[in-house]
């Protein structure tokens, strides 16, 4: 079932299933990708409770051995809604059955929508409902459709980071494991990654130490988006490698893939949340569209 909020700017249609976008409208524009099975039939999954993949899709857990798929089951699983009003929704995922058998915590995930002027408030609050500690990853992975105006090019956008840094690129393997050898990753004037087809041909370009927001932008135009993310270490990019694919994803994350070839001990991966029994641990982020 798909849900539709909206104020006197724009208008969202988000899908039960995964609490997923579907449309970001503003002006008659579509903002959000379009979901195209070509390239990538996916538009904004919520990732959780896994950020990118584990080795044989397997892990490690208090001497048991559990399989998840990419990103978490959360992204494929039907919410319940418990709250709307015209400009807000927030959507609620229980743990049951099948995902004990995936990962064996009781917990209560809810992800809200909420619309300011021309701003998408999105939080994420999880909430330990086991009786021990609870690790997780948390993400997000919108797509974005580029251009965004006709007679423009996939290769007139840019993304322009909100102040200037020197990020790190997250060193990956050819099957898009984390490799532990990272990189200085160059911006233009600090700030810019000029977008092309090609950067992509060797999956995502995930990055760390990189300003906490960036806006995609062409300065032959005037729509753009903003994506702000206070709180996520990671920013991943990518569309559909070795393709011509007319979106580009900004992707907040907690955390990271699993190493390449090894079957993690949960516990014992740093990058993850730690959540104490009964605590609920909440996470903020944006999309501004323009």
């Amino acid at each position: 079932m798909e849900y539709q909020i909206k104020n006197g700017s724009i208008q969202l249609i988000i899908s039960d299933v995964g609490a997923e976008l579907q449309s970001i409208k503003k002006d008659n524009t579509e903002y959000l990708w379009n979901g195209d099975e070509r390239y990538w039939k996916e538009r904004s999954p919520i990732l959780f409770p896994y950020v990118g993949r584990f080795t044989e899709g397997k892990y490690l857990l208090n001497g048991k051995e559990y399989e998840m798929d990419i990103h978490g089951f959360a992204r494929k699983l039907p919410y319940h809604v418990i709250f709307q009003e015209e400009d807000a929704i927030t959507f609620e995922l229980r743990d049951n059955e099948e995902t004990y058998g995936m990962y064996p915590y009781h917990f209560i995930l809810q992800v809200s929508y909420e619309l300011k002027d021309n701003e998408i408030a999105v939080t994420c609050r999880v909430s330990n409902c086991s009786k021990e500690t609870m690790y997780f990853g948390i993400g997000g992975h919108p797509g974005f459709m580029v251009p965004l105006e006709d007679g423009l090019a996939f290769s007139d956008y840019y993304l322009e980071f909100g102040c200037e840094a020197r990020p790190e690129r997250v060193g990956h393997t050819p099957a898009c494991f984390v490799s532990g050898m990272n990189t200085e990753f160059l911006l233009e004037a600090g700030k810019k990654i000029r977008l092309s087809h090609n950067m992509f041909d060797d999956d995502a370009i995930v990055l760390r130490n990189m300003a906490d927001e960036v806006t995609l932008r062409s300065d032959k135009g005037t729509k753009q988006v903003k994506v702000s993310y206070p709180d996520m270490p990671y920013l991943g990019i990518w569309h559909a490698p070795n393709t011509e694919a007319p979106y580009v994803c900004i992707e907040p994350w907690t955390s990271l893939p699993s190493r390449q070839d090894i079957v993690e001990e949960f516990k014992c991966k740093s990058d993850l949340i730690r959540l104490t029994a009964g605590e609920q641990y909440v996470n903020a982020w944006s999309i501004a569209v323009e």
